[in-house]
């Protein structure tokens, strides 16, 4: 990764605390009063605040269509992904699920478990409302509990994405301290679901979804696919209390900048197609108060996105290193081996990679940009405050997602790869 002063990159700023809400107001006042459940009921039933009940009524639409995947015309583009070991602990991972169902009772395994072609996969969310309930919500269970389930991401993603993925739950319940409504917002308000049978050898996967903090895995074998993931944060540190100095997605958001800057003028102009994050020439649906200038997030696996900027198979070594610093951040969460795999994999594809930008590009500017090619998709976004009361985007509130374009999200892309079996002893389907 190009190299940057991380150091000065983790201190926590404290710039959000200017942007304190008024907790007396009554939307304050009646959240701190209820549990994640009565908090959805109140907001599926009395449809407020309506911006969001709308989009959320907008995605319950989109599920009802068939998973096609992101793509750029709506035509997914075949063979772009193979089977391939990347040497992960399989094992381990399957013997930490094997470790949850011996301390789950019957009812608990049945909310976890669902076949792995199961809709449900693709009902995730980044919201703090629990739109979608299913699997076992760790500030629900016992502790032994929730303890399993974290092994589980533990055994699954890479040490910093594991550390990663914890930095994000405790920011969320710093949030909740914060706008006082610890019952919706905590380090444990997160679902866990299974799809399919853990297995050595057969395809399965996990959900983990919640404010902030949306992780979908598949794995067949010793192959993994993190996608789609999303994660966020508001405001994305800690700056008191025992977690004082956790920070996230700075280093993201620094690579991209330089990135931007590094440029030149007129590969800036190409690159920025439009120049304010809520842009006046923006048409209709490109921009809304949930995702802003997020095109792939909860319920978008269809999403048709033409590719938009520069090519970065033009740009300099130094200007592709800020590139692949930006993936390997992105695909953190992967195991170090498959990560490696798959930024080759990436490298294969610069003469079809754009990279694209909204905004500002001085120091302090708030910013969006998109890198995109036929098999990743990454966003980073700043926002506006949903808790927070800046009503212009911030860079303490950042979003950011990756999706694997062209059915690759779920696994979708290799299931058709992989070798049916029947009966109980494995046999391969002979036709």
């Amino acid at each position: 990764m190009t190299s940057l002063d991380v150091k000065d990159l983790e201190k926590p700023t404290g710039e959000y605390r200017q942007y304190l809400p008024d907790l007396s107001l009554p939307r304050f006042q009646v959240m701190k009063d209820q549990d994640a459940h009565e908090y959805a009921h109140e907001f599926k039933t009395g449809k407020q605040p309506p911006w969001l009940h709308g989009l959320y009524m907008h995605w319950v639409d989109l599920l009802q269509e068939p998973f096609k995947g992101v793509t750029t015309d709506g035509k997914v583009r075949p063979g772009l992904f193979t089977l391939q070991d990347e040497d992960v602990p399989i094992e381990a991972i399957v013997g930490s699920v094997e470790a949850l169902f011996s301390v789950v009772d019957d009812k608990q395994r049945q909310a976890l478990c669902f076949h792995i072609d199961s809709p449900e996969w693709r009902t995730w969310s980044n919201p703090e409302f629990l739109l979608s309930h299913k699997g076992l919500r760790l500030d629900e269970v016992e502790v032994n509990v929730r303890e399993a389930i974290l092994k589980v991401l533990q055994a699954t993603l890479s040490p910093e994405g594991y550390e990663k993925a914890i930095a994000a739950m405790r920011i969320n319940h710093f949030l909740g301290e914060l706008v006082e409504s610890p019952k919706v917002m905590n380090e444990y308000s997160y679902n866990f679901a299974l799809f399919g049978r853990p297995s050595t050898t057969r395809p399965w996967g996990w959900s983990f979804y919640g404010h902030h903090l949306c992780l979908n895995v598949f794995f067949y074998k010793q192959q993994i696919v993190v996608s789609p993931w999303f994660t966020g944060a508001e405001p994305n540190e800690i700056d008191s209390g025992p977690y004082a100095g956790t920070r996230i997605m700075q280093i993201e958001e620094q690579l991209g900048l330089r990135l931007m800057q590094s440029l030149t003028p007129e590969l800036q102009t190409k690159a920025r197609v439009y120049a304010d994050m809520h842009d006046e020439a923006m048409p209709p649906g490109r921009w809304n108060k949930d995702d802003q200038r997020h095109v792939c997030g909860a319920y978008r696996d269809n999403r048709e996105v033409p590719y938009e900027g520069i090519v970065i198979g033009d740009l300099s070594p130094a200007q592709k290193e800020y590139v692949y610093g930006i993936f390997e951040q992105y695909l953190l969460y992967l195991p170090a081996k498959a990560r490696a795999l798959k930024i080759e994999h990436l490298r294969q594809f610069e003469a079809e990679t754009y990279f694209c930008w909204i905004g500002g590009f001085a120091d302090h500017d708030p910013f969006y940009y998109r890198l995109q090619s036929p098999v990743i998709l990454v966003e980073f976004d700043h926002h506006s405050g949903v808790f927070l009361n800046n009503e212009e985007p911030k860079k303490f509130h950042i979003h950011t997602l990756l999706r694997t374009p062209n059915a690759g999200d779920y696994g979708q892309a290799l299931r058709p790869l992989i070798p049916g079996i029947e009966g109980i002893n494995g046999k391969e389907i002979k036709w």
